[in-house]
């Protein structure tokens, strides 16, 4: 990656992606075209919501491989090896990601859907929200966060380390900590659909790109892997993403025009919980006098989201309550514009760490 100095703007112009800088209106832009196609064509979503296996949805499954397969691509593993060097910043991202984010989404999810928000949203819809922003909290980000870090001229080798160690956490804690807090909330978990959906959209394209990112580099060199092989899949996780948008919207048609307004709740506490874990993760690195080429990483890892596993395992798990998928896809819909103000503060309080 590179990085630049200057003027903060000026370096997101040149490092973030057209898609990336406008992920939001693309969401939106899928949002109204997914509505469309539900309303005045539903017989598309009906006729592909037949192919079903184990209650995973097969076109939306292929669709969400597709983005997360060439994510993974990026990812060396080997490069946890370097774990035992200055370790600080490791256990400062494990237990934010892990033992406190889940847990304070879970609780602001609760105070607002549940409480605040209680005249607005019924009550079987604001348990779907919630069970949706459990997802989101308990799938820490992994690409994107190479993105937040260059942008805040983080430490290009520790920010992979952080990606690697979570992505490898996240196959032993993601399932027990969401089994724990549905089942807080009264939602029945089906344990072995939610398992399915780890080896499905973790554990089996993990291994696919590690084995593919081995033999790659092995045959043709580490600098053709990175600036040949990976840049040729961009345009294909992009298409990946914003079909399955489409496709999800679509199914959701009829919720979504109902309830219009529940779009904005929604991002409400996502955006409050975003902020409350960045500040949490960036002021305590700043108390442990870690260097801000590690301290902004860290903040950003744990205030954005895995969301391509989060709207996965949502379908997955409940293909009858789209309440709950909406919350995961709120969450693609807030987090460009949310972290970029934090890349932002990141970036303006650089002097604090010197």
């Amino acid at each position: 990656m590179i990085f630049m100095r200057g003027d903060c703007m000026d370096t997101e112009k040149k490092q973030i992606s057209f898609f990336e800088t406008y992920l939001t209106l693309f969401v939106l832009g899928c949002m109204v075209l997914g509505v469309l196609i539900g309303n005045f064509l539903p017989s598309i979503p009906t006729f592909l919501n037949r192919f079903e296996l184990y209650h995973v949805n097969i076109p939306i499954g292929i669709l969400i491989w597709v983005m997360i397969y060439p994510m993974m691509l990026k990812i060396d593993f080997t490069s946890v090896k370097h774990v035992g060097k200055n370790p600080l910043g490791l256990y400062l991202t494990w237990v934010v990601n892990w033992f406190i984010k889940p847990f304070t989404m879970f609780a602001i999810a609760s105070l607002f859907f549940l409480v605040i928000f209680k005249t607005l949203i019924p009550v079987g819809l604001a348990s779907d929200y919630l069970a949706g922003a459990v997802l989101l909290g308990a799938a820490p980000c992994t690409a994107m966060v190479f993105v937040w870090s260059s942008l805040t001229k983080g430490n290009p080798a520790y920010t992979l380390v952080q990606v690697a160690t979570n992505d490898l956490i996240i196959l032993v804690l993601f399932v027990p900590i969401v089994g724990l807090l549905l089942g807080i909330t009264g939602i029945a978990v089906p344990w072995a659909t939610l398992f399915l959906s780890v080896v499905l959209f973790v554990v089996i394209p993990l291994l696919a790109a590690s084995l593919t990112r081995y033999f790659m580099i092995r045959k043709k060199g580490i600098e053709n892997y990175n600036f040949v092989f990976i840049p040729k899949f961009s345009k294909i996780t992009i298409a990946g993403l914003l079909l399955t948008l489409v496709l999800i919207f679509s199914l959701q048609s009829e919720l979504i025009l109902k309830n219009p307004l529940h779009i904005v709740l929604i991002s409400i506490p996502l955006i409050l919980q975003t902020f409350l874990i960045f500040i949490i993760a960036y002021g305590a690195a700043k108390f442990m006098k870690l260097p801000h080429d590690v301290a902004a990483p860290a903040g950003m890892i744990g205030a954005s989201n895995f969301f391509e596993l989060a709207v996965a395992v949502a379908i997955a798990l409940f293909p009858l309550n789209p309440g709950v998928a909406l919350t995961t896809i709120v969450g693609v819909l807030v987090e460009v514009p949310v972290m970029l103000i934090l890349v932002k503060i990141a970036n303006k309080t650089q002097r604090w760490f010197q």
